[in-house]
C-alpha cells in the first residue's frame, strides 16, 4: 500500500547531474558519476553562495574551458596546474594562460624561457593565451577551479580535488598513451593516480620565480613530443601563434 512504510530501506533517487553548458559528451559519459554526486551538489551551491558575496575568478562561463576545449577523446597530453589566477581579467579556465591583451604572468614567462632553451625556433609570443595547446589535445587543468580574488587557493579543500582527481583517472583510463607533466611538489602528488603502463610521467620542479632554477633544464616539451611520437602519435606543435583571439566562452 501506498500508505505503508517501506521496510527495506530502498535508497533515494540519485540527484540529477549537473552538466556544464557546452561540454563534449565523452566528458559527459566519463563525469557523470561526479555530476551527480551529493559533494558536487554541494560545491555548486558554495559557489553560488561565493559570487553572491565575492568576486570569483573564473568567470562562471569559463570554469570549465578545459574540458570544453579539449574533449577526452582528443587528450594527449595533460599539464596540471594548482589554483586559477585571482587577479582581475586573468583566468579563464586553462593552467597557466591568461586571456589576450593581459600580461604574461611570471610563471608563464619561466615556461616561455624553458620553450626557448628547450626547442630550437621557439619565439615567445607577446601574449600568454595557451588555447593553441588545447586545441591540439593539451589538457590544461588546475587541481581547484575557482577561486576568490586576490585570495590564492581559497576553495581549496571545497570539492574540486575530488572531481578533477576523477578527471585524471578518466584521462588515466585512456588505452592510448597520454604525457601527464606534473611541476611542483602538489602536482606531482597525483603521480599515483597514473597507472596505465602506457602513460608517461613528465616531472620537475614549478616554474614558478621561487623553484625556477630547478625548473630551468628540465626539457619538459621536447621529452614530451618524443614519448608521443614513440608511441605513433604527432608531435605537439608548442609554436603559439603571435596574433590571437578571445575564446567564445568570455563573459
Amino acid at each position: 500500500m501506498p500508505d505503508q512504510p517501506d521496510l527495506f530501506g530502498s535508497t533515494p533517487a540519485r540527484p540529477k547531474p549537473l552538466f556544464p553548458a557546452g561540454l563534449p559528451d565523452d566528458w559527459k559519459a566519463a563525469l557523470e558519476p561526479e555530476f551527480s554526486a551529493p559533494y558536487f551538489h554541494e560545491l555548486k551551491d558554495f559557489l553560488v553562495r561565493e559570487r553572491q558575496e565575492h568576486t570569483i575568478f573564473p568567470p562562471a562561463p569559463d570554469v570549465f574551458n578545459a574540458l570544453r576545449f579539449t574533449p577526452l577523446s582528443d587528450v594527449k597530453v595533460l599539464i596540471l596546474g594548482q589554483d586559477p589566477y585571482h587577479r582581475p581579467g586573468q583566468a579563464h579556465g586553462l593552467s597557466f594562460s591568461v586571456r589576450p591583451g593581459v600580461t604574461v604572468p611570471p610563471s608563464l614567462r619561466n615556461i616561455y624561457k624553458e620553450l626557448t632553451a628547450d626547442l630550437p625556433g621557439f619565439t615567445p609570443p607577446r601574449h600568454g593565451y595557451l588555447k593553441h595547446w588545447a586545441d591540439q589535445g593539451v589538457l590544461l587543468l588546475n587541481a581547484v577551479l575557482t577561486v576568490r580574488e586576490g585570495q590564492a587557493n581559497s576553495h581549496q579543500g571545497k570539492g574540486w580535488e575530488t572531481f578533477t582527481d576523477a578527471v585524471i583517472r578518466a584521462v588515466n583510463a585512456k588505452p592510448d598513451r597520454v604525457v601527464f607533466v606534473l611541476w611542483g611538489a602538489y602536482a606531482r602528488k597525483k603521480a599515483k593516480l597514473i597507472t596505465g603502463p602506457q602513460h608517461v610521467i613528465v616531472e620537475s620542479a614549478h616554474p614558478s620565480p621561487l623553484s625556477e632554477a630547478k625548473f630551468f633544464g628540465s626539457r619538459p616539451f621536447s621529452r614530451v613530443n618524443a614519448a608521443l611520437e614513440e608511441a605513433g602519435q604527432a608531435p605537439i606543435d608548442w609554436q603559439l601563434p603571435a596574433q590571437v583571439q578571445e575564446d567564445p566562452g568570455r563573459s
